[in-house]
């Protein structure tokens, strides 16, 4: 019998069939000893092998890995929501399900934070790429997106793209939800009040399979949520204060 776990891995994955597997044994490799953890897949819509290659892993796992299915295709923020929802740690990394992210990295982010405070710190711990291993139109794309982000919400990261993050799952729960609000984590916390740390890690080549972004689906869309979340900041007050009468 396993701890509750303090912290719950969140790992989206659509068509990652490839990777699951490795992913998965690395994560415990780097948490087994440290910290009482889970680890949650959450399958969005895939239509290769995916979840089977999951479910062939859990018996290994001693109830300490978890599989949550969409119906269909919902979105990565709506992938990572439902997995915190579900979750049942104090505190939820999140990783892209493409292999790139290297779960040895997760106990660095962990000792910046006292994991075990109660109530859990309002502090987000960012991962920020030293080394990007893409291509040159990624790398150029994410480097001009971080610049324009970085100067219109002043959110104190220079990768807010990067997929692997530390935060309390009932200060995930106390943003706003919207599509594709994952790229945008770090201004959504300073909204809410809290910090925003960041620690360099390292970044793989992709281990198998498709990448499923481009131009089409990150320029012109996050366009779009940069504007919105400007007007979140902008409308957001949280100088406000309520006192119960007795």
């Amino acid at each position: 019998m396993h701890a509750d776990p303090l912290i719950s891995v969140v790992i989206p994955v659509k068509d990652e069939a490839a990777n699951v597997a490795t992913l998965a044994g690395e994560i415990r490799q780097a948490l087994d000893g440290v910290v009482p953890f889970e680890v949650i897949f959450v399958d969005d819509g895939s239509t290769d092998a995916t979840v089977e290659r999951l479910a062939a892993l859990k018996g290994d796992f001693g109830g300490r890995l978890r599989i949550l299915r969409h119906v269909r295709n919902a979105g990565q923020s709506a992938a990572i929501t439902s997995g915190v929802r579900a979750a049942r740690g104090r505190w939820i990394a999140t990783l892209d399900g493409d292999g790139q992210n290297d779960p040895a990295d997760l106990p660095h982010l962990l000792a910046r934070v006292d994991a075990q405070a109660d109530p859990a710190p309002r502090l987000l711990i960012q991962g920020a790429r030293t080394r990007r291993e893409d291509d040159w139109l990624r790398r150029l794309s994410s480097r001009v997106a971080n610049a324009v982000r970085g100067g219109l919400l002043q959110d104190q990261t220079p990768d807010s793209g990067c997929g692997i993050k530390l935060l309390p799952r009932a200060l995930y729960l106390d943003l706003p939800y919207f599509d594709h609000m994952h790229r945008f984590m770090p201004a959504l916390v300073l909204r809410a009040g809290g910090t925003v740390q960041c620690v360099g890690v390292n970044h793989r080549p992709r281990g198998g399979g498709q990448s499923k972004y481009g131009i089409n689906n990150r320029l012109w869309a996050g366009l779009v949520d940069l504007l919105g979340v400007m007007w979140l900041r902008r409308r957001g007050r949280l100088d406000f204060q309520a006192r119960e009468e007795t």
